[in-house]
């Protein structure tokens, strides 16, 4: 939540005025695509002249093909939720908060309903609440003591029909909630200890189960809640000693996590069952996970990528990125798979805590699939360049090639099919953030500051088509 991280935020503040050309290699010149002005647009003026120009649009969520988001004055406060069709009749206000209510932490979909939180500055408790996208729908669900290390409510998550998801208390215990709602509905499931990662948000949704990791008696165990207090058990023993959650991610049905034992890094699958949860295989220096496409999920160890069968073994080198120096080392950061491969983006990092440059990478699992499509992306120590697939073939990303703007790009995989999408500022994503980029409906929302100086709503139809363009950088 970009609230919480003003510090970093004021600098990129102070970035996002002006527009200033692409810089340009000497021979990397490549005809590539470009989006005309109006295929990605704005949908509404949500920020009026005279807002303060750190005033952002957060908790972008797809509620059945809504979506909602909250604008929150920065300085005094007043949430106010908003609702959008993808028109800027159909983009309206829902409910305005008083002065001194911010909004916190993510919210999610649930059925028809959107769960999401509320700081309150005169207490610091934190409200849940529920809209079904109308004034009078719009309710307080229940206050929660803050945890003074960032938002208290963490891995919320749809669980049948219901939100689940952990209380961080000022004590030492974690508590497991579910809530259907309403006040009457919200329950407490369980008082737990030893839960890990949950800062991080390190859980894992697979089938009708929230997974999550605790540690018992000296050891390391996944456990499954389904949001009931008989549905909350221990699943499986991981290791005898504390080791601690490297990284999870997700290849299809099949949740994936990373375990950190020592100087060893193994690899796990899960089905959300005791028998389906199975060691991958291990490697011994630090690993990061791209994702899944067919039966294997795809890794990079530095700059080599490997797979690994999902039903186990079978370790293959695919390739080894490229860099620059003998000195930078590559750190995965996000990534998405789209139309049978893989897109990720890649931190090269040198000697200084900002990345010395940050670059798009596809693979579709073989070392002549995979190819460098664009550098710049949006770089620094404490941000993560977001990739998105539309769903409709086209990937979004945020590119900087000048370092400091962060536009809005798309790709189809090849650098002849890659382009800018508009002449507007995508905000940089906090590490921990979600990425900025949300699809509802048939339209993809993000936020974006453009001539009026301000953020506001925009969007682009998840299928779109550009012509080619202008010579653009790789």
């Amino acid at each position: 939540m970009r609230v919480m991280n003003r510090g970093a935020l004021m600098l990129l503040g102070l970035l996002v005025a002006g527009c200033g050309g692409l810089q340009q290699d000497p021979g990397e010149e490549v005809k590539a695509q470009a989006c005309p002005a109006g295929v990605a647009s704005r949908t509404k003026v949500v920020n009026a002249p005279g807002a303060s120009p750190y005033t952002w649009l957060e908790g972008l969520t797809d509620v059945q093909g809504a979506l909602y988001f909250t604008v929150t004055p920065v300085e005094t406060g007043g949430t106010v939720l908003w609702r959008s069709n993808g028109t800027e009749g159909g983009t309206v206000q829902v409910k305005v908060f008083p002065a001194g209510v911010f909004a916190e932490g993510d919210a999610v979909a649930v059925g028809n309903k959107l769960f999401f939180q509320l700081v309150e500055q005169g207490t610091g408790m934190v409200q849940l609440w529920v809209s079904d996208g109308t004034a009078s729908g719009t309710q307080f669900v229940r206050a929660f003591t803050p945890d003074f290390n960032g938002p208290s409510l963490r891995s919320a998550t749809a669980i049948n029909g219901r939100l689940v998801f952990f209380h961080l208390t000022q004590s030492a215990t974690t508590e497991l909630w579910s809530s259907d709602g309403t006040s009457a509905g919200t329950v407490l499931v369980a008082n737990l200890t030893g839960v890990l990662a949950l800062y991080f948000n390190q859980t894992l949704q697979v089938g009708n189960g929230l997974l999550f990791f605790r540690t018992q008696g000296g050891g390391t165990a996944l456990w499954r809640t389904d949001g009931t207090p008989a549905g909350t058990t221990f699943l499986k023993q991981l290791d005898a000693g504390a080791v601690s959650i490297a990284q999870v991610g997700q290849a299809g049905d099949q949740g994936l996590f990373v375990l950190r034992d020592g100087t060893n890094q193994e690899v796990w699958k899960t089905n959300g069952t005791a028998a389906g949860t199975l060691r991958l295989d291990t490697f011994g220096q630090p690993v990061r996970l791209i994702g899944g496409l067919g039966s294997k999920v795809y890794l990079a160890r530095g700059a080599q990528l490997y797979s690994l069968s999902l039903s186990g073994g079978d370790k293959t080198f695919i390739t080894t990125l490229s860099r620059d120096t003998a000195d930078q080392t590559h750190y995965v950061q996000r990534a998405v798979a789209s139309g049978g491969a893989l897109y990720f983006s890649v931190a090269l990092l040198g000697l200084s805590p900002q990345p010395d440059d940050v670059r798009l990478w596809v693979t579709n699992g073989t070392a002549s699939g995979t190819r460098e499509l664009f550098r710049s992306l949006a770089r620094s120590d404490d941000s993560s360049s977001p990739v998105f697939a539309t769903g409709a073939g086209a990937v979004l990303f945020t590119g900087s090639p000048d370092g400091t703007r962060t536009r809005p790009w798309f790709t189809r995989g090849t650098v002849a099919t890659t382009g800018r999408l508009a002449n507007v500022n995508v905000p940089v994503v906090i590490k921990l953030d979600p990425q900025p980029f949300v699809r509802a409906g048939s339209r993809v929302f993000f936020p974006a500051t453009d001539e009026t100086g301000l953020e506001q709503l925009w969007s682009v139809p998840a299928s779109f088509s550009c012509p080619p363009g202008v010579a653009a950088p790789m």
